[in-house]
């Protein structure tokens, strides 16, 4: 399982992202592709998001069964704390 999230970018990269992957709400994406097709996405979407932000998640092999990685400015962020991957919201100044 991959899920893709995208923040503040422009319909068409949205729009590319839906020929992969089913967008059940705005800026969010998720489906079952290959590695490989998932790094293209990856690739793409970091490539054309401009002042935009991304988050991936997808399933593997590992302890907690799922690895995640950003892209820009997110509104959350990805820690790692002893091998686990934790999501955290940065504080705003």
């Amino acid at each position: 399982m991959t899920v893709m999230i995208l923040e503040r970018v422009t319909p068409g990269l949205r729009g590319e992202m839906t020929r992969w992957l089913l967008e059940p709400k705005t800026g969010v994406f998720l489906g079952n592709v290959s590695a490989r097709v998932r790094e293209r996405l990856w690739a793409k979407a970091c490539e054309k998001a401009r002042d935009g932000a991304c988050m991936l998640i997808w399933s593997t092999n590992n302890e907690q069964g799922y690895k995640m990685e950003v892209w820009g400015d997110t509104s959350r962020a990805v820690r790692d704390f002893e091998g686990l991957q934790l999501v955290t919201k940065p504080k705003r100044q």
